[in-house]
């Protein structure tokens, strides 16, 4: 099972490295392997909550997820999107932002630092929302229930999330203009630009979260019909309901794409601390990006999320961190190993969260599911 979830996986690795090797030697060869294990660091809090949406989906989505994502993901996120910014920033046209990013390593590298304001704006808020919807919902599972049940609570109050997400941007945008202004910084111009792609971000995420929450609750209730009406005619309602899962697994599949952009923007950023060669760059972070496809999918398949039901809590934590780190970056240098270290640790502490319930249920300590839920999540968060 694990051979094969991951085998497109070992096979990329291995090309990724044999071309890094014709390409720049030994040296490009420690690079790639070096910035493969920056983006699955980075990213596997990705794989997780990506998982959680991908079980939702039939096997022909997951497949999809598997093909065109990984395309989008490896060659669109990886190799053509800091080409495009490039491109936009700089006022130039793509053939010319390759030709830069080839023959002019430097310059190509100021550019995207230059563009990093504005894609953590954007990343950031779109992050924060998955966090905050997350920690916002009345839960039947709660890890951490001294933070967890005052914040469900809270959460009855319409648009919440998106309040605090617009104050958060407001805050930022704002500290990070008058920094600017004050130090008479070359992105003393650019709070604006800061706050309408924070803002940009938010549309984003409300309007294909939207539409794959609309088709999904679609589906619910189509199923709902089919099964108090059982002695209706059978010709009809399978079609439609077929129907609607596509549209809903198409919006989903939307959502994932969107969400995977958002946790490459930091990996895409942070690999400029480690090499500024393009070439180098796509096959690193592609090799990463496979690996945690492939994760999302052995998840999924092994029922992991089931069986370790803290997992999907400690992976949006880590989202919640990772959107706060990338809107302190906006004005504040913050060094990978900390983002990274950040996302393993919470992850790390809800799956031995999850495991030690899984003991207790297993040895009948838990009298119930809510007493097991209460006792575990105040003793992890104690």
């Amino acid at each position: 099972m694990l051979l094969k979830t991951f085998r497109w996986s070992f096979a990329v690795t291995a090309f990724a490295l044999v071309a890094a090797v014709f390409y720049g030697g030994w040296q490009a060869f420690g690079l790639v392997a070096i910035l493969a294990v920056l983006e699955i660091s980075l990213s596997f809090d990705n794989a997780v909550v990506n998982a959680g949406i991908l079980k939702k989906m039939n096997p022909f989505w997951q497949k999809i997820f598997l093909t065109i994502g990984v395309l989008i993901a490896v060659f669109g996120m990886r190799l053509v999107f800091p080409v495009v910014i490039v491109a936009v920033s700089a006022s130039m046209g793509p053939v010319e932002a390759v030709d830069l990013a080839l023959t002019d390593k430097d310059r190509y590298q100021q550019l995207v630092t230059d563009a990093h304001p504005s894609i953590a704006a954007f990343g950031g808020v779109f992050l924060l929302m998955i966090f905050l919807d997350f920690v916002f919902e009345d839960r039947e599972i709660k890890w951490l229930t001294w933070i967890e049940r005052p914040l469900a609570r809270l959460g009855r109050v319409d648009m919440l999330s998106v309040c605090l997400a617009l104050v958060v941007l407001l805050g930022a945008a704002l500290t990070f203009g008058a920094h600017a202004h004050q130090h008479g910084g070359v992105h003393a111009d650019k709070a604006e630009t800061v706050l309408l792609s924070g803002i940009a971000g938010l549309i984003t995420y409300m309007l294909v979260r939207g539409l794959s929450g609309h088709f999904e609750t679609r589906i619910e209730e189509d199923e709902e019909r089919e099964r108090e009406a059982q002695g209706a005619a059978e010709r009809g309602g399978p079609r439609s309901a077929v129907a609607l899962a596509g549209k809903a697994a198409f919006f989903m599949f939307l959502y994932l794409e969107v969400l995977d952009a958002s946790f490459s923007f930091d990996g895409v950023i942070g690999a400029f601390a480690i090499t500024n060669d393009i070439v180098v760059m796509a096959l690193g972070l592609g090799t990463g990006a496979m690996y945690v496809r492939s994760l999302t999918v052995y998840l999924v398949r092994q029922g992991t999320l089931d069986d370790y039901v803290y997992l999907e809590h400690g992976a949006h934590y880590a989202i919640g961190a990772l959107s706060v780190i990338l809107l302190v970056t906006i004005q504040y240098e913050i060094n990978e190993v900390i983002t990274g270290l950040v996302g393993v640790i919470l992850i790390g502490a809800s799956f031995w969260s999850s495991v030690r319930r899984n003991k207790a249920l297993a040895h009948g300590s838990g009298d119930t599911a809510g007493s097991d839920r209460d006792r575990t999540g105040v003793t992890t968060g104690s």
